[in-house]
């Protein structure tokens, strides 16, 4: 009897025992493939758009559109949502994010939630669709500069300090990274830990226009990222091919047998070891992406960075 009853308690504490909490972060999918440009642009639409989870959406430009093919990302809070960057190139970009937009509001039995549009960084192939936004009811844009930046995310010192937003129930910290470009940024999703980083760490040419502002950050977001749940590293391209160490050219449209676009935080601890190892900035190609110095007063127009 006592075997019996012992079995009878497991199997009760088994029964009450709670689901895994998948480490208390909000979980979501992403594609095994993206869109990228072909083979047949008739077929593509501009954007391709991914619903991660049913309050965040990855949206990717296609390379018939611009080769650059930039991502996305939006994200609802109760109160508001988040628009990362407005992509390369002449699109309807507007029209796309105010239909996810009003189907969420549909589908969620409110009306349309305001719009904050906000960037990455500064550079052309990610601001492209401002213009698109700067009309539209119910909208604030961040500005394009240091100042005006921090003062929105609410940054007291560029670039040691962090800033943040609450959309309603979601806050996102803001981390500025320069060295890709003065304005580069991270953003961390708490509720998903989902780290978007720009152009700063993704599967491809990591261009640095300004080395030890770079290494610099790679290091600050290291220390962020310490004792938080990282769940993926997402970034604004895909250059890499599935094959380790082969990128494909720049100015391709069509890419087949491109890299996922998710890395992990080993990556971000690779990039930094990397860094960290180099007496001067040199091109290196690791694994997953490259580091890619560059001179303004050498590059070419050919070579001219994102």
């Amino acid at each position: 009897m006592h075997f019996i009853g012992s079995i009878l308690l497991l199997g009760i504490l088994l029964w009450q025992a709670p689901e895994p909490a998948g480490g208390g972060v909000r979980s979501g999918a992403l594609p095994r493939s993206w869109a990228s440009g072909g083979p047949d642009c008739r077929e593509l639409p501009e954007w391709q758009v991914h619903e991660y989870n049913q309050d965040f959406y990855i949206l990717r430009e296609s390379g018939c559109v611009n080769y650059e093919k930039p991502f996305l990302y939006l994200l609802f809070g109760r109160e508001r949502c988040l628009l990362i960057d407005t992509g390369a190139g002449q699109t309807h970009v507007e029209s796309t994010v105010s239909r996810i937009i009003r189907n969420w509001a549909q589908r969620n039995q409110r009306n349309p939630a305001p719009l904050v549009v906000a960037h990455s960084h500064s550079h052309d192939d990610h601001t492209a669709g401002d213009a698109q936004f700067q009309m539209r009811a119910n909208t604030s844009m961040v500005p394009l500069t240091v100042e005006g930046t921090s003062r929105f995310f609410g940054i007291a010192h560029w670039p040691e300090d962090t800033g943040k937003i609450d959309l309603g129930g979601r806050i996102l910290d803001v981390i500025p990274i320069p060295g890709h470009d003065k304005l580069s940024l991270a953003y961390y999703d708490r509720e998903t830990g989902v780290l978007l980083t720009g152009d700063s760490l993704y599967p491809g040419r990591l261009y640095v226009r300004d080395f030890s502002a770079f290494v610099e950050s790679t290091r600050r977001l290291v220390r962020f990222t310490e004792g938080r749940i990282v769940t993926h590293l997402l970034g604004c391209h895909i250059e890499q091919s599935r094959t380790p160490y082969l990128d494909y050219p720049i100015g391709t449209k069509y890419q087949p047998d491109e890299h996922s676009l998710e890395l992990g935080r080993a990556s971000l601890l690779e990039l930094n070891d990397a860094l960290a190892a180099m007496r001067a900035p040199v091109r290196l190609a690791l694994r997953d992406f490259t580091i890619w110095p560059v001179s303004e007063k050498t590059q070419t127009p050919q070579q001219q960075p994102k």
